[in-house]
């Protein structure tokens, strides 16, 4: 074969070598253990667009409109925006207890009906008694419901999305879930810091109208690593309002006859 013929030879083999490779880049492309639509479970910060490149070939952040994203600036807590000022039903209203103090929570069954159902059936199971927030993103969201602790677990009964017009702003309480709409289970998060790009995309079930301080202190997690909790807190217990009330009253009804007798005069 002469010298030109097997350049030419060589140079097609190579050619479709490079096209085979092509082909075959994204059976190889996947992580060892990771699914390819594996995508972490709960809320993400919003994904920032790249600048866009303007005709002169600089970036402008400006261009067709996009803005760079900017963390909230962390200052002092404020307060939840203002409730209605309506009495609350007992039996719509959830008792979280920390170590800090009692966190309240209005639900919203009107907005979520099968989400608050199950949400109240696993809480009178005493299913979050004890559990740990195990991802908490300092001004972004405070997440929990896990008894494995480390995100993967649940009650092992999912719950159809039920997407509605409550807003994600500080102190709103939501189901965490997966890539997949309908695979929220137990766990749940509070809003930190108003997100709004979770609205319409987590199940908005409830709202904080009493100890936002206290959810403020717990443990923040290492945003490098999703916002895991190295030393976590737990929720020491939760409670359906209609429940708690009809231990609570008792118990201090209790201790507080002991009193009452001291006082007596002999």
């Amino acid at each position: 074969m002469s010298q030109p013929l097997a350049r030419v030879s060589l140079f097609l083999m190579a050619g479709v070598f490079a096209l085979t490779c092509a082909f075959e880049t994204p059976a190889f492309a996947q992580r060892p253990g990771r699914k390819q639509d594996d995508t972490p479970l709960g809320p993400q910060r919003p994904v920032i667009p790249p600048p866009a490149a303007t005709p002169s070939g600089t970036i402008s952040n400006s261009t067709q409109g996009i803005q760079p994203y900017q963390a909230p600036v962390q200052q002092a807590p404020t307060a939840a925006a203002p409730r209605s000022k309506e009495k609350p039903n007992p039996e719509d209203t959830i008792y979280v207890d920390l170590e800090y103090g009692r966190v309240v929570i209005k639900l919203h069954p009107e907005l979520a009906p099968k989400t608050v159902a199950r949400f109240k059936e696993l809480v009178r199971q005493g299913f979050y008694d004890g559990l740990i927030f195990h991802r908490v993103i300092d001004g972004f969201m405070a997440q929990t419901g896990d008894p494995k602790g480390d995100g993967s677990g649940g009650s092992g009964q999912n719950q159809p999305a039920e997407f509605n017009g409550g807003r994600h702003t500080r102190g709103a309480v939501s189901m965490a879930r997966a890539s997949n709409i309908n695979s929220a289970d137990a766990q749940f998060f509070i809003v930190l810091a108003d997100s709004p790009h979770l609205n319409g995309q987590y199940t908005y079930f409830g709202e904080v109208v009493e100890g936002m301080e206290f959810v403020d202190q717990i443990h923040k997690g290492d945003p490098n690593r999703n916002g895991s909790v190295p030393y976590p807190d737990h929720m020491l217990r939760v409670q359906v309002a209609a429940d708690a009330a009809k231990t609570e009253k008792p118990q201090a009804q209790a201790s507080a006859k002991p009193a009452a007798k001291a006082a007596k005069p002999n």
